[in-house]
């Protein structure tokens, strides 16, 4: 296996001191699985490739059989030929300097952003070129794909899960050596060591400037950490506490003054109430602040809360004291990870759903797949969706990248967008609306959070 990393920034060869290894002398790294070369097939000013080529010695794994490899390791195997956890491994040993962003004889080059290139191969991926885009695409690169058949004889056995990638960047070279370092187990989905404590440190360090604003960091998190569910809890406290550190940095006096949230939980639950609505479904619950409000009211027997996070919802299970109270109560209340990308008989049987600030977090292309599952599959008797309004952003300074609210938004919509939208729903899935103006209004008369209250 092999990753190749190429600089065509003049005068190139700066390639050679960021990675401390010279351009004119071949090297060779001892490992304990194996051997590392470091070489460069091209270095002039213009263009200058670097080599990392891993020399794993498969005999040698299968005969130890060390309990630390957990027996993924016998004669016949894909281990020494793909890029996994074993390149991760060689890129922070033998590039160590260059990923910590250290260079003594230039140290302005650290920080500079280059036109890089790399390419890694083979990397065994099941979930496919979409995946392979899902993780790398938000860090700005530009992705080419080569896939494989599993045998050029026998078409109809179809493509292997084995792919070369091609990623371009205009990034630091430490960015992107690691990036790669955490996203190479991610791909694969297997680590060939034991997983400890020091793995959440070596994530948090290789991924503190980007993981906690990559939208997959959820699923980065628990793959990295073969699934432990206590190890990636601390990462994502450690990394949620950094995102709302910084969402109260950047949030607009005006809205803290108003209270938005609280003003917003109390429509809901003014709503609820007017209804007549005994069970109710928080669809992406968070913290489960709302649930807190539901479980004071004795009107609501059968409350749910699910949400794609599972330290959000660890989280919500503290705010609601569920280790605590009385088995009665407890038994009031169900939370559960999930997702409104895919229809789920847990979302079914409830009188009402909230999707409380939610939808502005997917994609556009998305929201067709929320419609369904939410309108189409579970079609409770009344249906709220509240979401930030475009047009009252003019009234907040020092906005994000598009004049969103939070950098996670992948859009806003105005007043007109969201009611013409609530409308074809209601075409669609036979249902009634009424729109709700939430928080003050401006010299314009538009409020910042904008409501629909759906009824079937």
């Amino acid at each position: 296996m092999f990753l190749t990393v190429t600089s065509t920034e003049k005068p190139a060869t700066n390639l050679g001191y960021l990675l401390h290894k010279n351009p004119q002398r071949p090297q060779t790294h001892e490992l304990t699985f194996g051997k590392a070369h470091v070489f460069y097939p091209v270095a002039n000013d213009k263009k200058c490739t670097a080599v990392l080529m891993l020399d794993i010695n498969s005999l040698d794994l299968a005969r130890t059989r060390k309990k630390a490899y957990m027996g993924l390791f016998d004669y016949v195997n894909d281990r020494p030929y793909v890029s996994s956890s074993f390149l991760s491994v060689a890129l922070s040993q033998v590039y160590s300097s260059a990923m910590a962003g250290r260079c003594k004889k230039k140290p302005e080059l650290v920080d500079k952003k280059m036109r890089l290139k790399a390419v890694i191969s083979m990397v065994k991926c099941k979930g496919g070129e979409e995946f392979i885009r899902k993780l790398f695409e938000p860090l700005g690169y530009s992705i080419a794909i080569t896939s494989y058949m599993l045998d050029d004889k026998f078409e109809e056995w179809g493509k292997s899960p084995y792919y070369t990638i091609n990623l371009e960047n205009n990034c630091t070279l430490k960015q992107l050596l690691n990036h790669v370092y955490i996203l190479l187990p991610v791909l694969d989905n297997k680590k060939h060591y034991w997983i400890g404590k020091d793995e959440v440190e070596k994530l948090l360090n290789h991924g503190q400037e980007w993981l906690a604003e990559h939208p997959d960091k959820s699923m980065i998190i628990n793959r990295y950490l073969n699934y432990k569910k206590s190890f990636a809890n601390i990462a994502f406290d450690v990394l949620t506490s950094e995102e709302e550190t910084e969402e109260r940095e950047e949030r607009p006096v005006s809205e803290e003054a108003l209270n938005l949230n609280q003003q917003r939980l109390g429509t809901v639950m003014a709503v609820l109430k007017s209804e007549g609505i005994n069970s109710v479904i928080d669809l992406g619950c968070g913290e489960g602040k709302l649930l807190k409000m539901l479980q004071s009211d004795r009107q609501f027997n059968n409350i749910a809360g699910m949400d794609v996070s599972v330290t959000a919802l660890e989280r919500a299970r503290d705010r609601l004291r569920l280790d605590d109270v009385p088995e009665f109560k407890r038994e009031r209340i169900n939370l559960f990870q999930g997702s409104l990308m895919y229809r789920d008989k847990r979302f079914s049987g409830y009188d009402a759903a909230t999707v409380i600030e939610v939808i502005e977090h997917f994609d556009i292309s998305r929201l067709a797949a929320f419609e369904k599952i939410v309108f189409g599959y579970a079609r409770p008797r009344v249906v709220v969706i509240t979401t930030p309004n475009f047009d009252y952003n003019k009234n907040y300074e020092n906005l994000m990248e598009g004049n969103m609210r939070h950098r996670d938004h992948r859009f806003e919509w105005t007043g007109d967008q969201f009611q013409n939208w609530c409308l074809d729903i209601c075409i669609k899935y036979r249902y009634s609306v009424r729109f709700i103006d939430i928080g003050d209004k401006d010299s314009r008369q538009i409020t910042p959070t904008q409501m629909g209250v759906f009824k079937r």
